[in-house]
């Protein structure tokens, strides 16, 4: 029973590597949609200048 330290829960590691790999699928397309459709934001619209 000394050893039950050593064993790999082998359906814990695989439902770490299947999460991992669900959040990098989730990050990659975040990252898609970011570059095509870019959020409105920080920017600051430009000034029409003052008609004289």
């Amino acid at each position: 029973m000394a050893q039950d330290d050593t064993l790999i829960d082998f359906s814990r590691e695989r439902a770490k590597r299947v999460h991992n790999l669900n959040d990098k699928r989730l990050n990659d397309l975040r990252q898609a949609f970011e570059q095509a459709l870019p959020l409105p934001g920080k920017k600051k619209p430009k000034k029409k200048p003052k008609k004289r």
